[in-house]
């Protein structure tokens, strides 16, 4: 299938510009795609930490369109480190919110697919809040398919109540199982960084992806876990059988706002699920953003895994608006 679409018509004043790098460019996408989701803010340090630590095989193209002058959108195009396949790319567009409706989104989207082509894309991915009704409309009239919906839940962590679950780790102590934290494993566990990798590996088989997933190298997860500037070695949770690693929750930092944690990977290998190890590594990671006045955590979760949904909901997170994964299948692989 071809890529081409019917050209939107370039606005008075709009020029497109290939994003330079620089501190003006950084600081002119972040503040672009913080007014679009205001609820998760990213700060210039953390699009720099990826960039850095970005393997060279993973692209990543950025463009501005310009109005007069002043960035008013910005665009990108990349692919996914996690679901790699070198003719598979996301693609995003955001514009201020004051210049949506005027067409420059369009144009946009339209540059970006032309700059795209000589990678002989076959897929395109975009995701948006399924309350978003602008960009839900804007990837549904360009051929963009609905495909899975993860459900983000927040948790007042002031107002949680742990005492029914005072005994909780208690129990699974009785069955040899303990919970600690990733800063302990490194002092103690000269293996530790590898043991994580293979625990993490092995748990991204069962998480729903959008896309085949495909295994990210040890260097790769060594620098996006311990070199990552949002990185929590206190607010890293495993469970441990012995010395096994079996299940892990991370807590990451908002760098905008030191209120809020976000949840990462909660998982269990598959011959210890159905023993309440998953529900221990989440109350740990309450009790620590409870230890140091976290207003809100927030997690997300594929629609239909239920079981990790039931832990959340017990547990008094609340459901907010879906986020919507799109896919557009461009021509065959």
């Amino acid at each position: 299938m071809s890529t081409n679409l019917q050209r939107t018509p370039v606005l008075a004043g709009i020029q497109m510009r290939r994003f330079s790098g620089s501190d003006a460019d950084f600081a002119a996408a972040v503040e672009i795609t913080n007014q679009v989701y205001p609820e998760y803010p990213d700060t210039v340090d953390e699009w720099r930490f990826g960039d850095a630590n970005r393997p060279a095989h993973v692209l990543q193209v950025r463009w501005f369109a310009d109005l007069d002058g002043v960035p008013v959108a910005y665009g990108t195009y990349h692919h996914h480190e996690g679901m790699y396949h070198p003719q598979k790319f996301g693609l995003f567009v955001y514009v201020r919110p004051e210049y949506q409706g005027r067409g420059i989104g369009a144009a946009l989207y339209d540059h970006l697919i032309s700059d795209l082509e000589p990678q002989r894309p076959i897929m395109l991915r975009s995701r948006t809040r399924a309350d978003m009704q602008r960009s839900l409309h804007f990837l549904l009239d360009r051929g963009f398919q609905e495909g899975m919906r993860e459900w983000e839940s927040r948790l007042d962590v002031a107002a949680f109540d742990p005492t029914p679950y005072a005994d909780h780790e208690a129990i699974l102590h009785a069955e040899r199982i303990r919970v600690i934290t990733v800063a302990e494993l490194l002092e103690h566990d000269p293996a530790c960084r590898e043991k994580l990798w293979q625990l993490e590996t092995e748990l991204m088989h069962d998480v729903p992806h959008p896309d085949a997933p495909t295994e990210i190298t040890l260097e790769s997860f060594e620098n996006w876990i311990f070199k990552n500037p949002n990185f929590l070695p206190q607010g890293f949770f495993v469970a441990l059988d012995g010395s096994n690693y079996v299940g892990l929750s991370a807590l990451w930092k908002s760098q905008a706002d030191a209120t809020e944690l976000y949840t990462g990977l909660t998982g269990v290998r598959r011959a210890y699920r159905r023993r309440g190890i998953a529900l221990a590594l989440k109350l740990r990671a309450i009790a620590y953003a409870q230890q140091h006045q976290i207003r809100t955590l927030k997690t997300w979760n594929e629609s239909n895994n239920r079981a990790m949904l039931s832990i959340n909901e017990m547990l008094g997170f609340v459901k907010q608006p879906a986020w919507v994964n799109f896919a557009k299948q461009l021509r065959e692989g």
